[in-house]
C-alpha cells in the first residue's frame, strides 16, 4: 500500500512541479517520474538540512519542491 501512496504523491508532486515551472505536464509517465525522482531529491536535501515534515501533505510538499528543483536543473543543463 506505501508503494501506491509513493506514486500517487509522485503524480501529484510532478503536476504540481509542471504547473510552477512554466512548460505544463510531463504526461501521465512523465509526472511520475518527475515527482517520484523530486521526491527522493527533496527528501535527502531536506534530511541534509535537519528539516522534516511529516504526512501526506508534508511528502507532497517536499516532492514538489525538489521536482521543481529537477525541473530547473535540467532545463540549466539543456541550454549550456
Amino acid at each position: 500500500m506505501e508503494f501506491v501512496w509513493f506514486i500517487l504523491v509522485g503524480l501529484i508532486a510532478g503536476w504540481l512541479a509542471g504547473l510552477i515551472v512554466r512548460g505544463g505536464g510531463f504526461g501521465l509517465v512523465g509526472d511520475i517520474v518527475v515527482g517520484v525522482l523530486g521526491a527522493l531529491i527533496g527528501g535527502y536535501l531536506f534530511g541534509k538540512l535537519g528539516i522534516a515534515w511529516g504526512g501526506l501533505l508534508g511528502s507532497i510538499l517536499v516532492a514538489t519542491l525538489g521536482a521543481v528543483l529537477l525541473i530547473v536543473v535540467l532545463r540549466v543543463l539543456k541550454r549550456a
